[in-house]
C-alpha cells in the first residue's frame, strides 16, 4: 500500500459536514479530519433549501487546508444525504439554491401523486424503494405542480454529490447509489426509468451519465486548482449517498449481517445481491437502494437522532450545555417505557417544537406526558429501540441468510445506552463501530478506484484491523417483551 498519497472525503450530512482525509499504511487506514461545519436549513418564502455555494465553499476551504499542509492527495469523493438536487441553466449556471427534502411542498404530493398519477403498486414494483413523501419522484411532482421556474428552465439535474463533483471538475455524472435513492431508478435494469421520467414531465436527458462508484468524473478544474493550490486531482464517483458508504464500511466478517446507520436518521437493513420486490417488502415498505461493487442495500428508514437533536436544541441553555453522555445519564435514572412513541409518526417530520410533538403524541395515546429533558431523552431511546426491534424481525423474515450480528455505524455507535437498548430489543448481539463509517467507505472506494485494495471484503478487513468494535449482548429478554407489546398497543391506538 502507498503511504505517502492521502485521500480526501468530503461527508455532508443533513445536519453538518465534515472534510477529511485518510491514508492507508500496515493494513490499517487512519483518519484525520481537516475542517467540520455546520449545514444549515434555510427557511424563506415559506420554503427550505440548502445553500450549495456554502457547501462548495467547505469543500473548498478542506482542500485549500490539505495544500497548505503540504499533503499529497491522490483523490477526492463526495457523498451526501439522499434524493436532493440540483438545477443547471442552459448558460451553466445553478437556478437557485436547491429544496431541501424536508420542504413542505411535498407533504401532500406523494397522495396525490399515487392517487391521479401512477399507483402505489406500480411505483413500487418499478423501483423497490420505500414510499416516502420527500423521494426526488414527488418533489419533481411538486414542482412540476407549482409551475416551479428552476425546474422549468433545467437544462441538467444533478443529484447533490453529483452537483458538488461537477462544480468541480466540470464534468455532469448520475452517480448509481444517490439516483437509486430518488424513486425513479429500476433496480433490475439500474437505469432511470422512463417510464417514471416522463411522468414528472422529464426525460432521461435530464440527468448526467449513470456511473458506479469508483469511477472517475473528471479532474479539477483550472479555476479550482488555482483557489486551492493543488494540482489536477482526480475527482471519483464514490457511494454518493452517504448510507451507501457507509455501509460498504461495515466491518463485517461474511454476508450474515444486518447494519444499522445511526445518525439524524437511522437506516436498517442488509446487504444483497438482488433487489427484494415483492409483496412482504411492499406491505412493510421497504427500500432497495444502490451498493457498492452493484449490491443492493435492502433496509428501511427510522426516525434516528432526529428526534433527539430537534429537542436538544428547544432546551434551557443549561440543559444544551450538559454533554451528551451527561444527558443521556439522566435520562436512565427514569421510569423506563413510560412514554412510547411512534418515531416514524408524520407528526414527527418537521414540527415547529418537538417537544410538544411528542407530548401531544403522547396525550393522544393516553399516556403520561414527559415533562423533563430526562423524560422525554428516555421515551425517545425507549421508543427508537422499539422500533428497531419491530423492523429487525422484519428483516430476519425476509433475509435468505440467518442474521448472526448487528452492526451499528455512524455517530449513533457512540451511544451506549441506546446500543445496549437496540441489543436487548432485538436479542441478537451489538457490535458499534465506526463512528465515522461513511468517511472510511468514502476513502476505501476511492482506495479501491486506484487499486490499493482488492474489493469490499479487503475493505472491510482492513477497516475491522483499524478498530475495536464495542461489543453489546442482549439482556432483560423478558422486559423488552413485555415492553414491546405495550408499544405495538400504543402504535396502533395512534393509527
Amino acid at each position: 500500500m502507498d503511504t505517502n498519497k492521502y485521500f480526501f472525503a468530503v461527508d455532508l450530512g443533513a445536519t453538518s459536514g465534515r472534510t477529511i482525509i485518510g491514508s492507508l499504511k500496515d493494513e490499517k487506514i487512519v483518519l484525520e479530519e481537516v475542517t467540520r461545519f455546520p449545514n444549515n436549513l434555510i427557511e424563506q418564502g415559506g420554503h427550505f433549501y440548502w445553500d450549495i455555494y456554502a457547501l462548495y465553499f467547505e469543500v473548498i476551504r478542506g482542500l485549500k487546508e490539505v495544500a497548505r499542509r503540504g499533503l499529497e492527495i491522490t483523490s477526492i469523493g463526495i457523498d451526501t444525504w439522499g434524493v436532493d438536487f440540483v438545477f443547471i441553466g442552459e448558460d451553466g449556471a445553478i437556478l437557485r439554491n436547491p429544496r431541501a427534502y424536508r420542504d413542505p411542498i411535498t407533504f401532500d404530493a406523494m397522495k396525490d401523486y399515487l392517487e391521479h398519477v401512477i399507483s402505489r403498486r406500480e411505483v413500487y414494483d418499478v423501483t423497490g424503494i420505500q414510499l416516502m413523501n420527500f423521494n426526488s419522484i414527488f418533489q419533481l411532482y411538486a414542482m412540476r405542480r407549482e409551475q416551479n421556474s428552476a425546474l422549468a428552465h433545467a437544462q441538467k439535474i444533478l443529484f447533490v454529490p453529483d452537483a458538488l463533483s461537477w462544480m468541480l471538475t466540470g464534468n455532469e455524472v448520475c452517480e448509481y447509489t444517490i439516483a437509486s435513492t430518488s424513486e425513479l431508478l429500476d433496480p433490475r435494469t439500474k437505469q432511470l426509468d422512463e417510464r417514471l421520467l416522463q411522468s414528472v414531465g422529464l426525460s432521461r436527458g435530464k440527468f448526467g451519465k449513470m456511473v458506479n462508484p469508483g469511477t472517475m468524473i473528471g479532474t479539477l478544474t483550472d479555476e479550482v486548482q488555482q483557489m486551492t493550490g493543488l494540482g489536477a486531482i482526480p475527482v471519483y464517483a464514490v457511494g454518493g449517498h452517504d448510507t451507501a458508504s457507509a455501509v460498504a464500511a461495515v466491518p463485517a466478517k461474511d454476508e450474515k449481517f444486518a447494519y444499522l446507520s445511526s445518525g439524524t436518521w437511522s437506516l436498517m437493513g442488509i446487504e444483497t445481491k438482488d433487489a427484494i420486490i415483492n409483496e412482504l417488502s411492499y406491505e412493510r415498505n421497504f427500500t432497495n437502494e444502490g451498493g457498492i461493487e452493484g449490491t443492493t442495500r435492502f433496509l428501511k428508514n427510522i426516525c434516528g437522532m432526529w428526534l433527539y437533536e430537534r429537542c436538544r436544541k428547544e432546551w434551557p441553555e443549561e440543559v444544551q450545555k450538559m454533554s451528551h453522555p451527561e444527558l443521556q445519564g439522566s435520562a436512565m435514572q427514569v421510569e423506563a417505557f413510560r412514554s412510547l412513541i411512534n418515531p416514524d409518526d408524520a407528526l414527527f417530520a418537521n414540527p415547529s417544537s418537538m417537544i410538544e410533538a411528542i407530548r401531544q403524541y403522547c396525550k393522544d395515546t393516553d399516556q403520561y406526558v414527559p415533562e423533563t429533558p430526562a423524560e422525554i431523552c428516555r421515551c425517545i431511546f425507549d421508543s427508537l429501540a422499539l422500533r428497531y426491534k419491530q423492523v429487525f424481525g422484519y428483516l430476519v423474515e425476509m433475509a435468505s441468510f440467518p442474521i448472526e450480528v448487528l452492526h451499528i455505524i455512524g455517530g449513533g455507535s457512540l451511544n451506549k445506552y441506546l446500543n445496549q437498548f437496540t441489543a436487548n430489543a432485538t436479542g441478537v448481539t451489538v457490535l458499534a463501530g465506526p463512528q465515522e463509517g461513511t468517511a472510511l467507505g468514502n476513502i476505501m472506494v476511492q482506495a479501491k478506484a486506484v487499486g490499493a485494495v482488492k474489493d469490499i471484503w479487503d475493505m472491510r478487513r482492513i477497516i475491522a484491523n483499524s478498530l475495536e468494535l464495542v461489543k453489546y449482548e442482549p439482556q432483560d429478554k423478558a422486559v423488552w417483551d413485555a415492553a414491546y407489546k405495550k408499544y405495538l398497543e400504543i402504535v396502533a391506538k395512534k393509527g
